[in-house]
């Protein structure tokens, strides 16, 4: 089996009304994703996907890495990784250019055990057929709408559920309060403080977060803030994660180094693809962490992430976004399915998913390197869509 050549597809799917949901950035109008697949002279086709600006990994997925990768061994996947990596190390240490290679090598992945006849969390060692799963919403909203959201999410199935803080320090503690009430103390709460704490907030406001056993601290600080973060750990009792916004092993290194965190984050549509998140996640085992992976893109990431968790010892829970988006919900011939908490994986090789290509033929963008203005929630596309100036208002002293 060699490989044939190498396809970018981007996605948009716009929220009616342009109205998606409310948060840090303003309105979410709309979101993307771009699927990545590879294809080989014996017709299997190999799945993956990447979440960046989506007209950048368009251009290199075809310019560069397509052109390299034509007639190699699918199945020889680090070893292709360190040749993509290789070509775009000069522009590409981190960011859109490893971004596109993770979804190149998630794809690689899915052929390699499409050939051996395996699940991919098998060639990793794993055997378990199942992976924790959390519900990933409850974003700026009315107090009583987040307790309503959240109590549905365990209705659904879910055991945990992650909400976004950093609107204002009264409106935090009731949003925390409210959702603790609504699920009750047997489930368990993650709390993203979307970067807009700084030092002295971040301790006050883990301390309260400990107080409502808080599963989880979500990056406080910027990713750049690395002191920040390792003056937070151990000050307050809760765990600190971080890492949807870091890439490549060379990246968790720092964060490790730096004992930034108790919890890593990687991301196989962001930071790598599956190469990188299972060396991280070595890496994290080496020294005594958990890891968590991000998913913010579209259920084939998802399924990505859940077959690393699935195969390591130290992996606790993998992300499905629950605001709405088909990239989540309909992309998949057989819908992503989570029971008592968890992400039900199938058996078939590889990554074990087909894509449905109604959907997909639905959402393709008409020209890829052409994004109409709009917030994308963590991608902004024209002047108009800038985030909106919104200070963090703290409790009087």
């Amino acid at each position: 089996m060699k490989i044939d050549h190498v396809e970018a597809i981007n996605l948009r799917y716009e929220y009616p009304g342009a109205n998606g949901f409310q948060y840090a950035g303003g309105t979410c109008t709309a979101r993307v994703t771009t699927l990545v697949r590879v294809h080989t002279d014996t017709g299997e086709i190999g799945l993956g996907s990447v979440y960046s600006h989506p007209a950048l990994v368009y251009l290199i997925v075809r310019d560069q890495i397509n052109p390299i990768l034509q007639g190699e061994d699918p199945t020889q996947v680090e070893a292709l990784w360190e040749k993509m990596y290789g070509l775009t190390r000069r522009y590409g240490q981190k960011g859109v250019a490893l971004s596109a290679i993770g979804g190149v090598d998630t794809a690689l992945w899915d052929l390699k055990g499409k050939a051996e006849g395996k699940p991919i969390r098998e060639l990793l060692g794993g055997r378990q057929n199942t992976c924790p799963a959390y519900a990933s919403g409850l974003l700026w909203k009315d107090i009583n709408d987040l307790a309503k959201e959240a109590a549905q999410h365990i209705e659904d199935g879910f055991r945990r559920v992650k909400m976004r803080l950093a609107r204002s320090e009264d409106y935090d503690v009731a949003a925390v309060k409210a959702v603790r009430k609504a699920i009750g103390p047997d489930h368990d709460i993650m709390a993203d403080g979307s970067m807009r704490y700084h030092l002295d907030l971040a301790r006050r406001m883990g301390d309260f977060l400990a107080e409502q056993g808080v599963f989880w601290f979500e990056e406080p600080f910027a990713p750049e803030d690395l002191d920040l973060y390792a003056a937070l750990r151990g000050t307050v009792g809760i765990p600190i994660s971080a890492g949807e916004n870091e890439f490549g092993l060379h990246g968790f290194r720092e964060l490790v180094r730096m004992k930034a965190v108790d919890i890593v984050q990687p991301d196989a549509s962001r930071g790598g693809g599956i190469t990188v998140v299972h060396r991280v996640a070595k890496l994290a085992q080496e020294h005594g962490l958990r890891v968590a992976p991000h998913t913010w893109s579209d259920a084939v990431a998802i399924t990505a992430n859940a077959q690393v968790v699935s195969a390591i010892p130290n992996g606790i829970t993998v992300e499905i976004d629950r605001t709405g988006t088909p990239f989540v919900e309909d992309l998949l011939v057989e819908p992503l399915t989570v029971t008592n908490g968890e992400l039900q994986l199938s058996d078939r090789p590889g990554l074990g998913i087909d894509l449905n290509m109604d959907v997909v033929d639905r959402l393709r963008m008409d020209d890829p390197l052409s994004i109409p203005e709009g917030s994308y929630s963590d991608m902004v596309f024209g002047k108009a869509y800038l985030p909106p100036s919104l200070p963090y208002v703290e409790k009087a002293s």
